[in-house]
């Protein structure tokens, strides 16, 4: 049911250093939430430099902050070489504090990252907390393996900090699935504050359905946005080349990151073989995976909640570092019978791969699994920005504010 909220402005912080999820989920939030709320302005912080190749709905709007790219290795560089990392970091704080200081919000969701990229967000949600805003950190429902975020949280005294400066914490996911802070020494007035919400659904209205449209049925294969996606890439083609009983057709989705020397070798050699069909991007990737026959993919959060969404079978090769979320999220899945799995050495072998890529149109979809897939995400979190809109305290904050 729609209810209207006349100015109530939400601001989103999505840091994107590496791929697109993080963008992807708080577009899909805020879609949802000005479908609930009329009136509602939601506007996005994004780092991520195609956010400009998506479609967004009326009151959803987003700011874009200098681009910095994750290496492999878990360090930062500017996008832009010829700017110091210092500087742009400088300048990211600089426009993240003065949006928020402009659009006042009444809520501001943090998303993954509690204090931003190298702390960036830390002094804005200091100051919107003295001025009365709902302060809400969203996490995905894996972080990383406990040992690699307890080191990382406790060098810049992360919890502390959530318990100090946080009001809720969203984790977006179903509590039976995973614990995203489990194995950490969690505080009380840090673990009050948890709602698991559920998956984020997702679904593409039929007159929306005008995307990129293969001939015939396809597996998709997908690395999101594709920065460290070219070994999954290469082992696909490698297992069309080595078995000639590999008849599917299939649609590769490289993903805008991939480094050009690796996308142009990679499109040459898949070139050479009729199945395959090889495109870079598109800003549809829902659709692509509701017209699927399979999905191949390494199980990133917005990839899995749409293969949920649309109950596709499914095959993940996960990565497994520098981070562990995709590795952990694809054990758990498959051991609920949710999806296949194939560890990245295991696809290496192409005729193992080519066995299970042959086999992934018939696997069970999720839904004939014994798992609940809980895919309540979105009107949860309807509700609890309901709650926050309707508690009274909007009204004040916008008052005091003068809008």
């Amino acid at each position: 049911m729609t209810r209207r909220h006349e100015d109530a402005r939400i601001l989103m912080y999505s840091h994107d250093t590496f791929g697109l999820g993080h963008l992807r989920r708080c577009r899909a939030i805020a879609h949802s939430l000005v479908e609930d709320f009329r009136g509602l302005q939601i506007l996005i912080i994004s780092g991520a430099t195609i956010a400009g190749a998506f479609d967004y709905r009326a009151r959803v709007d987003f700011v874009k902050i200098p681009s910095v790219i994750k290496l492999r290795n878990g360090e930062y560089t500017s996008m832009d070489r010829h700017i110091d990392l210092h500087d742009t970091l400088k300048m990211r704080r600089s426009i993240i504090r003065h949006t928020a200081e402009t659009f006042q919000p009444d809520i501001f969701i943090v998303d993954k990252e509690p204090l931003g990229l190298r702390g960036e967000v830390e002094e804005t949600l200091a100051y919107l907390k003295t001025r009365g805003t709902s302060l809400v950190l969203g996490l995905r429902e894996v972080m990383d393996a406990p040992h690699l975020l307890d080191a990382e949280w406790k060098r810049s005294d992360t919890m502390r900090k959530i318990a100090q400066l946080y009001d809720d914490i969203w984790v977006y996911g179903p509590p039976d699935f995973y614990d995203p802070l489990g194995g950490l020494d969690v505080p009380v007035a840090v673990r009050s504050k948890m709602n698991f919400v559920g998956f984020l659904h997702r679904g593409v209205a039929q007159d929306e359905m005008h995307g990129h449209k293969p001939r015939e049925d396809y597996i998709l294969v997908t690395t999101g946005g594709g920065g460290d996606g070219s070994d999954l890439i290469h082992d696909v083609i490698h297992a069309y080349q080595q078995d000639s009983g590999l008849i599917h057709k299939a649609l590769i989705v490289l993903g805008p990151y991939m480094p050009a020397r690796q996308r142009d070798k990679l499109m040459r050699k898949g070139a050479k073989i009729p199945q395959i069909e090889i495109i870079e991007f598109d800003n549809r990737m829902e659709e692509l995976i509701a017209r699927a026959k399979g999905v191949v993919a390494m199980g990133g959060y917005n990839t899995y909640c749409e293969i949920l969404s649309f109950d596709k079978p499914a095959l993940i090769v996960p990565r497994v570092a520098p981070r562990e979320e995709q590795l952990i999220r694809a054990k758990r899945a498959s051991a609920l019978g949710l999806i296949d799995m194939l560890l990245p050495e295991e696809a290496e072998d192409p005729l193992r791969f080519a066995a299970a890529l042959k086999a992934l149109p018939e696997r069970p979809r999720p839904s004939q699994s014994q798992s609940a897939m809980r895919l309540e995400g979105l009107p949860h979190i309807s509700d609890l920005v309901g709650q926050l809109l309707d508690s009274g305290a909007v009204g004040e904050v916008a008052a005091l504010k003068g809008r």
